[in-house]
């Protein structure tokens, strides 16, 4: 799941990844805007999911996905769209641009 938060006064958006914790013992987000470094997610206990919040530049596209317990690929199913990667595979997009 994604959420985002728009400012009136700045030129960027806060965006937070959530992914559900089901059969999850950890998990990292894998992202162009953290040059593709594996970032781990906090794990939230009380909602039973994982969390990362950033903050990006509004009008934006950037890619996305999740690595979790060390061996599998995840993507977001509510992500703005998709992306072929150069493994065969999607990469998510949020998108910051305000609707």
């Amino acid at each position: 799941m994604i959420s985002k938060r728009f400012f009136k006064t700045k030129n960027e958006v806060e965006v937070t990844f959530e992914l559900d914790a089901k059969n999850v013992e950890n998990a990292e987000i894998v992202a162009d805007f953290l040059d593709w470094k594996h970032t781990p997610m906090k794990k939230v206990v009380k909602s039973k999911s994982f969390k990362f919040k950033t903050r990006l530049p509004k009008d934006g596209e950037f890619e996305f996905r999740y690595f979790v317990n060390g061996t599998e690929w995840v993507n977001d199913a509510q992500a703005d769209q998709y992306v072929p990667n150069e493994y065969g595979a999607d990469n998510c997009i949020v998108n910051t641009t305000q609707a």
